[in-house]
């Protein structure tokens, strides 16, 4: 998978000084880069959504909060409880822990094991061809601060029974609140473990982490209002999709190839504010965009956090897209050169679509080289997983 380890407070930002990163981060979406992509289309499938927060009165087996003295205990250290998944939708629960994640704790984490496959190991089925070698693409440093050159770009941490670990996140547009949106796309491995397991806990969303990319062994003396310039935001509901749940794995399979997933998130410090008000910024989603091969160019972004990287700073990579297939009568995957590591899975992949930011894919699995990453298709499967998630909260403001 990739994914990794870490925490930190919440800073307050002066009304004036977020409106003028607000508008700033809009500006700076826009000259994203100069990328080129072909059609579209819409359709329809199956997901798996779960509950972020439950309340008195809700059935929660497996010692998950179903009062407000179960919450205590689970604020307490219950969630720490992994003798149980949390493994169906309506179980999944993430109730605010203030302070849980501080900058200190942030600065502490480790890269977490990889959702990772061996070239040879995909020719290993007769119907399946080894792939051809991808070249390599070195990840470069994003400018900053991130919050002028992506600010829909944020890093997303969790514990799970291995300890704290991260991902990478995208602030996407929610057609239910159009310049109002709570959601974040990442990958499915980053709020579920898959086949073996269930459902992270603790998840938070930090948009523009560390803005100022100071090196990680100085994240813990830095000022909150630079690590967490727009706050955290709590995962309160989480989508992914059922072919995920039943089949994805720390090495890439068939599951691989819909590990996508969908957040609403809430601000920890209950400012009332949306995400995409906060951050003033968002990215459009293509689903069922042209393959690999109608597609001339793509940046990748993410937090990547095991070696040689410190998970400390945004990186990107650049490279015209090929297909990767996983499995026969599954759909390819799209797959590009980069050096990116464990931590930035669930980082967008990106086209410059009609002069806007326009999201096509997210970072999946890697090869142990870490020459190439591959992402999956967004195609009605995961239409649907953010279609379930859109239309639950458009009744909400």
């Amino acid at each position: 998978m990739l994914s990794k380890p870490s925490d930190q407070p919440t800073r307050s930002i002066s009304s004036r000084s977020r409106i003028r990163r607000s508008t700033a981060a809009a500006a700076a979406t826009a000259a994203l880069l100069a990328l080129t992509a072909t059609a579209c289309g819409p359709t329809d499938n199956n997901a798996s959504a779960a509950p972020g927060s439950s309340s008195a009165g809700q059935r929660h087996p497996g010692g998950l909060p179903t009062s407000i003295d179960d919450l205590k205990k689970w604020k307490d250290g219950g969630w720490k409880n992994w003798d149980k998944w949390a493994r169906k939708a309506q179980d999944f629960a993430n109730p605010i822990i203030k302070d849980r994640w501080k900058p200190e704790r942030l600065a502490q984490a480790k890269a977490a094991p990889e959702v990772g496959v061996q070239d040879a190991a995909l020719g290993g089925q007769s119907d399946v061809p080894a792939p051809e070698p991808k070249a390599a693409v070195t990840a470069q440093e994003v400018g900053r601060p991130y919050h002028r050159n992506m600010a829909p770009i944020g890093k997303i941490f969790f514990d799970s029974p291995k300890g704290p670990m991260v991902c990478s996140g995208t602030i996407v547009e929610d057609p239910a609140h159009p310049g109002k949106s709570n959601l974040v796309w990442t990958a499915g491995h980053c709020v579920h473990t898959g086949k073996q397991g269930g459902w992270m806990r603790n998840i938070v969303f930090v948009p523009s982490y560390n803005d100022n990319g100071v090196p990680a062994n100085q994240v813990g003396n830095t000022p909150s209002t630079q690590i967490t310039p727009y706050g955290k935001f709590w995962a309160d509901w989480v989508n992914t999709s059922n072919q995920w749940i039943s089949m994805g794995g720390e090495h890439g399979n068939g599951g691989s190839v819909y590990d996508f997933a969908v957040m609403h998130v809430k601000p920890e410090n209950g400012s009332g504010k949306s995400l995409e008000e906060t951050v003033g910024a968002a990215a459009q989603i293509w689903f069922n965009s042209p393959y690999a091969d109608g597609i001339s160019s793509l940046k990748a972004f993410g937090y990547p956090a095991a070696a040689p990287y410190d998970g400390a700073r945004m990186l990107s990579c650049l490279d015209r897209p090929d297909r990767l297939t996983m499995e026969r009568d599954m759909p390819p995957m799209d797959r590009i050169g980069c050096t990116m590591t464990g931590g930035s899975s669930g980082g967008g992949w990106f086209v410059n679509r009609g002069g806007k930011l326009t999201l096509v894919s997210n970072t999946s699995i890697s090869n142990s080289p870490h020459t190439w990453l591959a992402g999956p298709h967004l195609g009605p499967e995961a239409q649907e997983v953010f279609t379930t998630m859109s239309q639950k909260f458009a009744g909400q403001q």
